[in-house]
């Protein structure tokens, strides 16, 4: 088949999610000009550069108690600064309770009953134990087209990894099996790796 988005898929679900699969979760904690702790997963996430290492992730809709956008964005806009944790299997019912449109002052952290911990060089909270969390400080937001979609750029100023997935001086993903967002209510687990090398490697 083929269909012009602006028209339409015909289709019962919309298969664009599920065409750009499977994506890595952010997991974003901010917090606000009060000092109150946020968390949310964004399933359009990923890195973008090396050096500096630079991450980015996207925001798709608004809440009725923020101007035009999420909690997430609105906190980074006032603070500019932000934490994203790498999301493990074991994680996923936490996760999942974090994606809850909750009222913009509702700690998240205490809603799903996750323990927090410090950053380094940020004024934020992480996920403590989280297989990896990237501290950022904001580069820029860009509005996008549509009603409420915003993609958020930051530079990584701190890397936190969790010792136990560490192996021989590698990050070794199957030690915590990281969770992956797919098409529709769909996810998926890393599991399983294989090495491919690049011609001329």
């Amino acid at each position: 088949m083929f269909y012009r988005p602006e028209a339409g898929h015909g289709l019962p679900h919309n298969p664009f999610g599920a065409i750009v699969a499977p994506r890595p979760i952010g997991w974003i904690s901010t917090r606000d000009s009060a000092g109150r702790d946020n968390l949310a997963p964004y399933s359009f996430f990923n890195a973008v550069a090396y050096e500096p290492p630079q991450v980015m992730f996207a925001s798709t809709s608004a809440k009725p108690d923020r101007d035009g956008t999420k909690d997430s964005v609105a906190n980074i806009r006032d603070t500019g600064v932000f934490c994203v944790m790498i999301v493990e299997e074991a994680a996923t019912d936490a996760m999942n309770a974090t994606s809850a449109p909750a009222p913009r002052e509702t700690d998240e952290f205490a809603l799903a009953g996750i323990a927090r911990a410090p950053c380094e060089t940020i004024d934020c909270s992480r996920v403590a134990g989280a297989p990896a969390a990237l501290e950022c400080r904001l580069t820029r937001i860009v509005t996008l087209p549509g009603a409420a979609n915003f993609a958020v750029f930051g530079e990584v100023t701190g890397i936190h990894l969790r010792d136990d997935c560490l192996v021989d001086g590698r990050f070794e993903v199957t030690r915590f099996r990281p969770l992956a967002r797919l098409g529709y209510r769909d996810y998926a687990v890393v599991r399983d790796t294989f090495e491919l090398r690049r011609p001329g490697d």
